[in-house]
């Protein structure tokens, strides 16, 4: 094959290598993020900070060797959404160890040894390499072509250098390929502030509810952005797949390795597996009463749920879900009126509380935009309205098959998986929709049908006339 190469007109070989440099060119020309990570990149445009929290193989490290190599090269697609730079930048990408640094960012980077020029980075784009200590084959230094015709710098970097090796000149850009300890990410992110730079993460988090992840789930600071992508956003991988490679995976780690969603344990509120409760969306028979519940916000969301409830089988259904932040009541109640001019209000305790600019309780301004608000405030038949007691009814009806939620509901499914207790308390972070169908559980024996209900049996005759009396019925049952 050599010969043969070499005796190829001078001519014929640089078009031969023009097109191995078009090929391969091509892997990130061909790149088409899917809808989390388009998310992701779009984020970039507002937010200092982004975690992509993502399961294994969901295509989270080619999604930041892409960004980085636009980024690097200034040569953006014209779909991209994210931030831009039109000069040369100094950026670092990492990994926990020296070993994994070149097995990850600096494959999907670089390419395979021997092969620089085959990753996101095009062969043409690659001016000059450095090579690393600590392991065969790791670079450590990258020049590459920036399309204003001076070249960016790429090093790469590992946790294990521990934090003073993390100190040093300013950066552009800082991509973190798997978690980093806080300390180095403090550290990589602080290289950012004199540039007006910013640091991306990918990973999975198995380490569960770090003190990394912690402050990307707080959603206390709006330079950070968390976007997750699970095995069903994955569409390289086959749907028939999917269900295999998840049950390959120890049942304690299925979540986070599927999904994205950080190691809980035993500090997660409802241990139950999504398979058990997951339900493909449906309209609910007509003659099944019907409640809605809301929990009020403004810094941390408002949300509202829709509850059907099957009261031959006991069994309740979460049929819809809205969650938004910093809206009024008026925009909470256009959103939530086409649920039914007739259907009940749950609601919370600081519905009582009067507003500073109208003076009027938040309930009666609900109210008054056309919503049914029930006359009290969510609580059982005895008037108790306790949290945990709440929790447990939820948690009865999860483990029972009493309580089931529309497969498709994400915001009320990211809630679920990441809803836990800190030091035996609940964590009151990312709880909105949780808070509103324990609401709905609390006052469903207010629920209504928009039609006369079908004849019912004795059994359900009997839990039904217990809620209309006001004794506390199977439904809502208090431990």
């Amino acid at each position: 094959m050599a010969s043969t190469v070499s005796a190829l007109p001078r001519d014929e070989l640089d078009a031969l290598l023009r097109q191995l440099d078009a090929l391969r060119l091509s892997r990130l020309a061909l790149y088409r993020p899917y809808p989390p990570q388009l998310a992701f990149h779009a984020a970039g445009m507002h937010h200092r900070e982004r975690l992509l929290r993502a399961g294994n193989q969901n295509g989270k490290t080619y999604c930041g060797g892409a960004e980085m190599a636009y980024h690097l090269t200034g040569s953006y697609p014209r779909w991209w959404p994210g931030r831009r730079w039109d000069r040369p930048i100094v950026a670092w990408a990492s990994g926990i160890t020296a070993e994994t640094t070149r097995d990850n960012p600096q494959r999907v980077l670089m390419g395979m040894p021997g092969e620089w020029g085959s990753g996101t980075l095009p062969a043409g784009a690659v001016l000059d390499t450095a090579p690393a200590r600590g392991a065969a084959d790791l670079i450590d230094t990258v020049k590459i072509a920036h399309a204003s015709g001076a070249p960016s710098v790429l090093r790469f970097k590992h946790y294990e250098q521990g934090r003073r090796k993390w100190q040093g000149p300013p950066v552009d850009l800082v991509w973190f390929d798997e978690e980093p300890p806080a300390d180095i990410y403090d550290e990589g992110l602080a290289r950012t502030i004199a540039t007006g730079g910013m640091a991306f993460m990918t990973f999975t988090p198995l380490e569960g509810m770090s003190d990394v992840v912690h402050r990307f789930l707080s959603g206390t600071s709006p330079d950070r952005h968390d976007t997750n992508m699970t095995i069903d956003d994955a569409e390289h991988i086959p749907a028939e797949e999917r269900a295999r490679i998840i049950a390959s995976f120890p049942a304690h780690e299925r979540e986070a390795r599927a999904r994205g969603v950080p190691i809980l344990g035993s500090g997660r509120i409802f241990p139950v597996p999504l398979e058990d409760i997951a339900v493909e969306a449906f309209a609910p028979p007509a003659h099944w009463p019907r409640l809605g519940a809301m929990d009020f916000g403004w810094d941390h969301p408002f949300a509202a749920v829709e509850l059907a409830w099957n009261r031959d089988d006991d069994v309740v259904f979460v049929v819809r879900a809205h969650r938004v932040r910093e809206q009024t009541p008026a925009l909470h109640a256009a959103a939530l009126r086409p649920w039914g001019e007739r259907l009940p209000w749950a609601w919370p305790h600081d519905g009582l509380q009067h507003s500073k600019d109208s003076g009027e309780p938040l309930a009666e301004q609900y109210r008054a935009q056309g919503l049914a608000m029930l006359p009290q405030r969510a609580q059982y038949p005895d008037g108790s309205a306790g949290v945990e007691a709440g929790l447990m009814d939820m948690l009865d009806r999860l483990q029972t098959g009493r309580l089931k939620v529309a497969r498709h509901l994400a915001d009320w499914w990211e809630e679920f998986r990441l809803y836990h207790r800190k030091d035996g308390m609940v964590v009151k972070e990312r709880d909105d929709l949780m808070s509103a169908t324990r609401y709905g559980l609390m006052m469903l024996r207010f629920a209504e049908v928009d039609a006369p209900p079908r004849p019912m049996p004795d059994r359900a005759n009997r839990g039904y006339a217990a809620h209309k009396s006001g004794l506390p019925g199977r439904a809502v049952t208090r431990r």
